[in-house]
């Protein structure tokens, strides 16, 4: 119980701090912009009751959106010292990143609630399959926690928000191309790389489709960069 007040309490802390931060606001924006936008433009010119495509986009949207909105969780504690009475305090380094993990997700859901009513729009313009639209919203929520917690990872390799805010953008990158790799290094290698790349795991939720093993890929990336995070501030620990 006093581990989850402990994470509950880092929660809450930089809830707040999303909350009082305009780049939060700013960030914020522009995500409801550009999918209020793709929403408009792919209803007008498709005149389908789907919302595949616009989740599929997504993917994208999420690469300069994660990494603005978990860059200071992290690297500004380093820098202003805060971090030292994190260190200090009778609380673990588990407990410190998995509170900032669930506060940039709690933001990231909200972000997503608001587009709930793009189903909504849908459904008085025909009569949408329900099935694709909650497989969309669960891709969506493991897509963005997968690319939060690479950015957390990140943000506690540097005490610079950009450099970590950048590093973050390179690595979602390499895991959107690497996919494309596999002409090139032959059917073995390349295999391996195909199951790396993000994008495979993820459109399948767009089409209808919850395939386990996407889900545990995703779960992977969450609990592999969080797991990294740790160690990197358990290492600032004996310094």
């Amino acid at each position: 119980m006093k581990s989850l007040r402990n994470i509950w309490t880092i929660t809450e802390k930089e809830l707040y701090a999303y909350f009082v931060s305009p780049i939060a606001y700013v960030v914020g924006a522009l995500f409801m912009v550009i999918m209020g936008v793709l929403f408009t433009q792919i209803v007008s010119n498709t005149r389908q009751a789907s919302l595949d495509i616009l989740y599929q986009n997504l993917f994208v949207i999420m690469l300069f959106i994660a990494p603005p909105l978990t860059m200071r969780l992290l690297a500004e504690e380093q820098r202003s010292g805060s971090i030292e009475l994190l260190l200090t305090a009778p609380i673990r380094d588990g407990e410190v990143v998995l509170g900032k993990f669930l506060a940039a997700l709690i933001f990231y859901m909200l972000l997503l609630a608001v587009t709930l009513f793009f189903p909504l729009i849908i459904g008085r313009l025909g009569n949408p399959d329900p099935g694709p639209i909650a497989s969309s919203y669960l891709g969506a929520l493991l897509l963005g926690g997968a690319y939060l917690a690479v950015g957390i990872l990140t943000s506690s390799l540097s005490q610079n928000q950009i450099v970590a805010a950048v590093l973050s953008l390179t690595i979602l990158l390499i895991l959107w191309i690497i996919g494309g790799m596999q002409s090139v290094f032959g059917n073995t290698l390349g295999g391996l790389f195909q199951y790396i790349a993000s994008v495979n795991h993820y459109v399948d939720f767009t089409r209808g489709i919850i395939d386990t093993r996407n889900v545990v890929y995703f779960l992977s990336i969450i609990a592999i960069a969080l797991f990294l995070a740790t160690r990197v501030l358990e290492s600032r620990r004996y310094r």
